[in-house]
């Protein structure tokens, strides 16, 4: 195996434990709320701390990478994830629980920009597009974290126990892939951290992406209710629509690197807004459980590829090094994932479910029409690569 393989190895087992950690926890939030005896109202507020910690962490993560180099953050983060995912579980109190939620969010948003600015560098050693892929495998571990959690609930394995043993895993894998790890340049200085308008194509990418995770979320959160209340299926296909988005997307961050390297990252992304817009339409339209699942199928595979793509132009910009690019883009993307879901409740309680699916529609359409109009904000794609990888 050449080098560049075991590099792209290394931090595609990276990619896969962000991804099975995230999902470790996700799976045993149930327990955590039988634990504590909290309301829905009490776990939504508990749940909001993985938001704080993801907003508190972004410009934070930039700078770090930025001034110490992508690897030392990604080490630091991935041992970080290996001590506060068994506190979770040890925790005996809400006055504990909380900070560590807290700071879980911030560890997980610290890991996704130190690792998507490894996965850009090793892209560019590369020559073509594999960051899609490598998000592929994130998305591929939340289905195994949520199968490991779902046989630790089987066998009575405490939430404690369940995560001291991704605890190991988790540390298995890092020495197993650090020394393979990009060795990025530091900057030596603090100039990462930078308060200033971003350029044209930073603001192009980042209501692109702001878009695409808005889709995301509400496709998230409302996936179920959706197919319960409008397409009116039975109970126990009431995930069916998830499941179809969910497989969708996870399955077309596989072919997407194939399809930029053929077509071009603006054409991948003209078309995700196009099988959005197109997958939500037929939903509404013609609500069914066929069609309905079919429709959110599309969305999964339009939802793919805006995230990785939008991350592998911003890491072009001629402004900023790729760990500030990212954490600006992060930064504005994470807004929509935020708005989205509460967006489609107060919609739907003015008018209907269904209007504000069409609402979620046309934001697939907002980024076609981003990625069509005055082309010229894309020109910095070209630009000659900045990361030196060693």
């Amino acid at each position: 195996m050449n080098p560049l393989s075991k590099r792209r190895l290394a931090i595609g087992g990276l990619f896969f434990l962000a991804g099975l950690s995230f999902a470790s926890w996700a799976s045993r939030i149930p327990d955590i709320q039988m634990k504590f005896s909290l309301s829905e109202a009490q776990l939504g507020t508990l749940l909001l701390g993985l938001p704080i910690g993801s907003m508190v962490a972004l410009p934070l993560a930039g700078w770090a990478a930025h001034r110490f180099g992508s690897r030392i953050v990604v080490i630091i983060s991935a041992l970080s994830y290996a001590v506060f995912l068994p506190l979770i579980g040890f925790s005996d109190s809400l006055w504990m629980l909380i900070p560590v939620v807290v700071i879980f969010g911030m560890i997980g948003n610290m890991m996704n920009i130190s690792l998507n600015t490894q996965a850009l560098a090793l892209e560019d050693s590369y020559g073509r597009s594999i960051l899609a892929s490598l998000h592929g495998l994130w998305s591929l571990a939340g289905f195994t974290g949520a199968g490991i959690g779902a046989m630790m609930i089987y066998w009575d394995f405490l939430p404690r126990q369940h995560f001291l043993i991704i605890s190991v895993i988790t540390i298995l894998i890092i020495l197993l892939t650090n020394s393979y790890l990009v060795q990025d340049k530091r900057s030596g200085g603090s100039s990462g951290m930078v308060f200033k308008k971003p350029e044209g194509l930073l603001l192009r990418i980042g209501g692109i992406a702001f878009l695409g995770m808005l889709s995301e979320g509400c496709m998230f959160d409302w996936s179920g209710v959706y197919f319960k209340k409008v397409v009116e299926i039975e109970a126990r296909f009431v995930a069916l629509g998830y499941v179809a988005f969910m497989g969708a997307m996870a399955g077309g961050r596989f072919i997407t690197d194939r399809l930029i390297n053929k077509f071009g990252r603006i054409v991948i992304l003209r078309s995700s807004g196009f099988l959005i817009f197109t997958g939500l339409l037929v939903s509404v339209i013609f609500p069914e459980p066929v069609t309905a699942t079919v429709g959110f199928l599309l969305v999964g595979l339009g939802v793919a590829s805006i995230v990785p793509t939008s991350y592998s132009i911003a890491g072009r910009s001629k402004d900023y090094p790729p760990s500030v690019a990212l954490a600006i883009i992060s930064t504005i993307s994470f807004f929509g994932f935020l708005i989205g879901p509460p967006l489609i409740g107060f919609i739907a309680e003015l008018l209907s479910l269904k209007a504000s699916f069409v609402l979620v529609a046309f934001a697939g359409f907002g980024i076609v029409l981003l990625s069509s109009l005055k082309m010229d904000v894309f020109s910095s794609l070209n630009a000659p690569e900045k990361t030196t990888v060693q």
